[in-house]
């Protein structure tokens, strides 16, 4: 299979969220047609499959949103309505599995609407045409900095698309929410993310901060195992600063393979980059001194958090290793 990459490295890919996942409610809200196979499928989080000799009876079974053959000059489009709505970054076009039957081209487009789109929606191009392969990965970056709710994706002229992911910064209207309630701040619904990490061999940090319990242990932060000193750690950025009372660390499904102790850094950052927070953080006090784990278990904490204020940044320190399926920051804003 190939990897094409359009204007830029993949980097977004695993830097920013997928705004088009179904758990944030991302879901197809029209498509011109999906005789094949439906949209839904090309928002699927698990890599496309391919399973020899599986018909249904409109022809071969395909992961992916796949359309007819179209005879009349025209193209097909699928409208997504992204979970949450975000600044776009990147967008991954993956084709893999669909060699005879996908598109020779795509677009994108996005709109900002406080419901479905419809003929009076403004549109703006996101990404102008760009040429498709056949069971490839296309990453494609976004300089626009504006915030979408929902994309667009034109193929022309028709075909299957196995995956649609749409990589971007979640946005979160703060100044219309109770500054006296408490929330997750850590949470990629609440805007949080991850920035940097020393590792994650087996699952990424961004499902660290995703809605619920981990569906399994794929569905954690995992690193390999550790075979010199120190310890993996991961740096998050907090979507909005905040005063953390309650932390919650979930190894759900972690079992042989759960950290020893956990510990967490805070600080409230100004300036710098993200590259720079790398070297600031190792110097940041303790938020939450280290703690055992468990296997497969909550651990909740209260009376053990330090009081440093307003945040807006944490390192989670996994000792020596392992993996934790949830990471959960309650506090109010600062």
């Amino acid at each position: 299979m190939n990897t094409l990459t359009i204007n830029a490295a993949q980097e977004f890919a695993t830097r920013w969220i997928n705004l088009a996942q179904p758990r944030l409610g991302a879901r197809p809200v029209f498509c011109t047609d999906e005789f094949f196979a439906a949209a839904e499928r090309m928002l699927d989080p698990e890599p496309p499959i391919f399973i020899p000799g599986k018909y249904d009876e409109y022809g071969k079974w395909m992961d992916g949103w796949e359309t007819r053959r179209r005879r009349d000059g025209g193209y097909d489009s699928c409208v997504v309505k992204l979970g949450l709505p975000g600044i776009i970054k990147g967008v991954e076009i993956d084709t893999t599995h669909f060699t005879g039957n996908y598109p020779p081209a795509a677009s994108l487009y996005g709109c900002y609407s406080d419901g479905d789109p419809d003929a009076t929606t403004h549109w703006e191009s996101l990404v102008h045409s760009i040429n498709l392969q056949g069971n490839s990965r296309h990453y494609v970056s976004v300089g626009d900095g504006g915030t979408w709710t929902h994309v667009r994706l034109n193929i022309y002229p028709d075909g299957g698309i196995a995956r649609l992911r749409v990589y971007g910064q979640v946005q979160c209207d703060w100044e219309k929410r109770d500054r006296e309630a408490v929330y997750d701040l850590c949470s990629m619904e609440n805007g949080g993310r991850p920035i940097s990490w020393s590792d994650a061999h087996f699952g990424l940090p961004q499902n660290l901060l995703a809605p619920g319990r981990g569906a399994n242990m794929g569905d954690g932060w995992e690193t390999q195992r550790r075979r010199q000193p120190g310890n993996d750690w991961c740096i998050i950025a907090l979507g909005h600063p905040g005063i953390i009372n309650e932390i919650i660390i979930d190894t759900a499904h972690f079992k042989g393979n759960y950290p020893e102790r956990c510990s967490i850094k805070a600080a409230f950052v100004e300036g710098g980059t993200d590259e720079s927070l790398i070297t600031q953080s190792m110097f940041w006090p303790m938020l939450l001194q280290e703690q055992r784990m468990q296997a497969d278990t909550v651990h909740t904490f209260t009376q053990d958090i330090q009081n440093l204020g307003p945040i807006s940044h944490v390192r989670l320190n996994m000792h020596p290793d392992g993996g934790v399926s949830r990471l959960r920051l309650l506090g109010t804003l600062a």
